[in-house]
């Protein structure tokens, strides 16, 4: 993903719908990822991700950070903002016919509040516009899953960690829930 943004969560090659789900996702937008934001994003990750790894057995304090810095890449990653505060990042990396929803991850003071449907929305009509299915995987038990549901991704493979979910073009996505 690449372009720049404006305050109202909008980029030159995405746009976002006039309703977001709450004043509070309202001034968002997105930047070009940055090779500088790599130490960032890895502690954003570590933060996000470390009770559905705790509760699954899996969380390194190393590796929670490694996963990202090897998987870095500016080139398809963006960074979400509100205002000037960096709230998060998601990846959308084209991969075996599809395109991967990877790295998407809110600071927590910024979930709860629309933002995530708001960017998974935008994210998904762009992917709907290209005619792609979209792809991801999220770990088992987290909340994220509702998440995803709620946009028309379904379960494709499952094991004990991970679920790979899939969402066709066109899926709707369903009203959000009250925040």
């Amino acid at each position: 993903m690449d372009a720049g943004v404006t305050g109202s969560g909008t980029r030159s090659d995405v746009a976002v719908p006039a309703r977001t789900t709450s004043a509070r996702a309202a001034g968002w937008g997105f930047r070009s990822a940055i090779a500088a934001d790599i130490e960032v994003i890895a502690e954003l990750r570590a933060t996000v991700m470390r009770a559905d790894l705790e509760r699954l057995g899996r969380y390194d304090e190393y590796r929670v950070r490694q996963r990202l810095r090897d998987s870095f890449s500016p080139q398809h990653m963006s960074i979400i903002m509100i205002d000037s505060d960096l709230a998060g990042c998601v990846t959308v990396r084209p991969a075996e016919g599809r395109q991967w929803l990877e790295h998407f991850y809110l600071a927590p003071h910024h979930q709860g509040r629309g933002l995530g449907f708001a960017v998974l929305r935008t994210v998904l009509k762009r992917a709907d516009a290209q005619g792609m299915t979209v792809g991801l995987n999220v770990l088992q038990g987290s909340a994220a899953r509702r998440l995803y549901e709620r946009h028309g991704f379904v379960v494709e493979a499952q094991d004990p960690i991970d679920v790979c979910m899939m969402r066709p073009p066109g899926a709707m996505a369903s009203t959000p829930a009250k925040i």
